[in-house]
């Protein structure tokens, strides 16, 4: 079916937040200082305040925790279709695919499960992109990757400066800067399985103007998505030392998409992209809002604040969350498991999973340099405020395509957070420096049963996270670095009071995350970080199918200690031949004990101490090969996932619902080549899954593969 189903543009939904910004950057004049005679820096790239969360280029060699930076050239280089194609790129970074276009990531790092990204904090210009990362950090929504200029990761002591999540890391997606002088780029680009992409971007004055529909089939059959993302930034010197950035985002999602993956038996029969579930839909839409304000106090003192707020809608209407729910009755769930093709028109339900969520908060920075007690240092200080509300509604519909029915669930969850963190680094001669840190988080968790007869109830958590690091830079090429730190992570609302009121002991997730790795330049044109990490849990909360129901909730201890490896080479800088690599060895990631659930303390089924944590695979590796000339660039990505386990059992056999059983390891082979035609217009192909694998990348839900081949043409043209 076709899938332009957005209507205009500019929808009118936007009307008001485009007024609002209008408003905040049209401001009377007067209260502009006269602009001084701009340098030629200030007549090209704006600097946009409390963006970057990574250190600045030149005191990255300082930095006492491992970092990596994905740059503009690299998504020129890659062309990504998806974001989760960008992420393989980063060291210990394991990303599942779903649905195929890459809007429902699934990140882990370390070894952490990645299911809906639960275990990491995400960021967009340093704004927390997750609709509700305090009381519940699952990811729904994700901006297309044509938003993004780079990317950061964080991991180790970096990570308490962010927060709630501390555990594994810390992504920030930069969207990118304006520009004073006229610019701005077209691009128009197709390929099979319907796709369409066109992308338009314009600068000037402080401006930028960013959109980007994208539309097409996605992995399996009867997947289709339709979406539209603008991004729109103002830039204003209010005066000499003050400086204010105004932006505002919309993005609308309408797909045809499922939630259940397939049977061993529908796998073997019908093949990897077969989906019966031609009635579930997705539609979503979010508008955020942000205002920053960059203070420069005075020589190496700035006082940054931004002020943030966002509201996401989801409506998911499916037939199915799980291949052994019975939904549509047993007789339909075991024909299913038989391998038998099922008509859902004779499946008399839909069922509605309706979501609100809007979040609000202010965050405040204050970057200090100083000299006490005759050393050099720089201290930072943070407070940030965050408030968050979800309304989650549930109908049942009587029908395959119904949308109206009985609400069965109807809950009011807020969550309000108070966070501070203080950090000084201290530099103990030209070489060593020293860094502490301590991240204190407050906060309070309230839920309400609109169904039910109960009133609201509430729970507070309070705690103290602490970390150390240091660095010492022996030469002017390397950098040795070491850190300590607690990491932690909130339950979510729902966990610590259940649905009938009653609050449960959900303790926070703890760990102890230690790291000790080398940054070096020892060669021109070669760049190479290795890190060796253990991540040692006193309490893992388990992850699973949260809307199938097929885990409980449970807690353990775990281990997961390993290596990771990154860097660039220009081994030969006459052909222009250039290589990139990003390695993970996770040699352990075991259950030190069985996990148990919260509820009456059964351990989960299968979970026994030694065996291995479930998406926890040993080897990752991304490597590309490449040729940059003048006029055109060509590269070979080969990305490289080794066996895995989809339950705490470690079974190895597939199971007949498909959600248990080993994963094996698979590879997948990208291409990528643009050739620029003159200064302003150049051509662009990519393909994407050379080889066309079908392999099982996820058995959460059911069985899901990888995306299938996707060849796509591009041109682009540049102003």
């Amino acid at each position: 079916m076709p899938v332009n189903r957005l209507g205009p543009i500019v929808p009118h939904s936007l009307s008001r937040p485009i007024g609002l910004l209008a408003w905040l950057t049209l401001m009377p004049q007067t209260l502009q200082a006269q602009p001084s005679t701009p340098s030629p820096a200030e007549r090209g790239q704006v600097e946009l305040p409390a963006v970057t969360i990574a250190a600045p280029p030149l005191e990255r060699p300082r930095a006492p925790g491992s970092l990596s930076v994905l740059e503009r050239e690299d998504f020129d280089a890659s062309q990504p279709f998806t974001v989760n194609e960008m992420l393989r790129k980063l060291p210990g970074v394991h990303v599942r695919d779903e649905e195929g276009f890459g809007l429902r990531p699934n990140i882990g790092v370390r070894g952490l499960n990645p299911t809906r990204s639960t275990k990491i904090t995400l960021l967009e210009d340093g704004i927390p992109l997750a609709y509700a990362p305090y009381g519940d950090n699952a990811s729904y929504y994700f901006p297309p990757v044509e938003r993004f200029a780079s990317i950061e990761l964080l991991k180790g002591l970096g990570t308490l400066a962010y927060g709630p999540q501390t555990l594994g890391g810390v992504l920030n997606f930069l969207t990118p800067a304006p520009t004073r002088e006229p610019s701005g780029s077209a691009q128009l680009t197709v390929g099979n399985r319907a796709f369409r992409d066109v992308k338009l971007q314009a600068s000037a004055e402080g401006w930028l103007v960013d959109l980007t529909h994208k539309q097409g089939q996605g992995s399996r059959e009867n997947t289709e998505s339709d979406l539209l993302d603008l991004n729109l930034k103002r830039v204003i010197d209010v005066a000499p030392d003050h400086r204010l950035t105004a932006k505002l985002s919309h993005f609308i999602e309408d797909s045809q998409v499922t939630y259940s993956g397939l049977t061993q038996a529908e796998f073997e029969t019908f093949g990897a992209q077969y989906n019966p579930f031609r009635n579930d839909v997705f539609e979503t839409s979010r508008t955020g809002l942000s205002l920053t304000h960059r203070w420069k106090l005075g020589p190496g003192r700035t006082l940054s604040t931004q002020l943030y707020g966002a509201v996401f809608d989801r409506d998911w209407w499916r037939q199915s969350s799980t291949t052994t729910d019975t939904q549509c009755g047993t007789a339909f769930r075991d024909a299913r498991l038989a391998g038998e093709r099922v008509d859902v028109e004779r499946c008399a339900s839909a069922q509605g999973r309706l979501r609100y969520y809007r979040t609000l908060g202010i965050d405040s920075r204050l970057r200090l340099q100083h000299a006490l007690g005759g050393w050099a240092q720089e201290l930072e200080f943070g407070v940030k405020l965050h408030d968050e509300l979800q309304e989650r509604k549930q109908v049942q519909a009587g029908s395959p395509r119904g949308r109206s029915g009985p609400l069965v669930e109807d809950n009011l969850r807020e969550t309000r957070a108070a966070s501070a963190f203080l950090s000084n680094r201290i530099a103990l001669g030209e070489a060593f420096s020293l860094q502490p840190v301590l991240r204190f988080e407050h906060i309070i968790n309230r839920r309400e049963d609109r169904l039910g007869d109960l009133g609201p109830q509430s729970d507070t958590l309070r705690t103290f996270i602490p970390g150390l690091g240091v660095a010492w830079r022996f030469s002017p090429e390397s950098t040795l670095f070491a850190s300590v730190h607690r990491g932690f992570a909130p339950p979510r609302t729902e966990d610590v009071i259940a649905g009938n009121g009653t609050v449960t002991e959900v303790a926070a997730e703890r760990s102890l995350n230690v790291e000790v790795g080398l940054r070096s330049e020892p060669l021109d044109g070669l760049s190479v970080q290795a890190t060796a990490f253990r991540t040692d849990f006193d309490r893992l909360t388990a992850v699973g199918s949260i809307a199938g129901g097929s885990t409980p909730l449970a807690q353990g201890q775990a281990l997961f200690q390993g290596l990771e490896l990154s860097g660039q080479w220009a081994f030969a800088p006459s052909a222009g031949a250039f290589t990139t690599w990003a390695l993970t060895w996770l040699p352990t990631a075991r259950q030190s004990e069985p996990f148990r659930q919260v509820v009456g303390g059964a351990p989960v089924a299968g979970s026994a101490a030694g065996l291995r944590q479930p998406y926890a695979p040993e080897y990752l590796a991304t490597v590309t090969m490449g040729v940059e000339r003048p006029a055109w660039r060509a590269q070979l990505e080969a990305v490289y996932t080794s066996a895995q386990f989809a339950d705490f059992a470690n079974t190895v056999a597939p199971s007949a619902n498909g959600q248990a059983g080993r994963i094996p390891a698979h590879t997948v082979i990208n291409l990528a080549g643009s050739w620029r035609l003159d200064d302003r217009w150049s051509l662009l192909a990519t393909v994407k899954n050379l080889l066309d694998a079908e392999d099982i990348v996820d058995r959460t839900r059911g069985i899901l593969t990888g995306p299938p081949r996707r060849v796509h043409l591009g041109l682009r043209a540049t102003f």
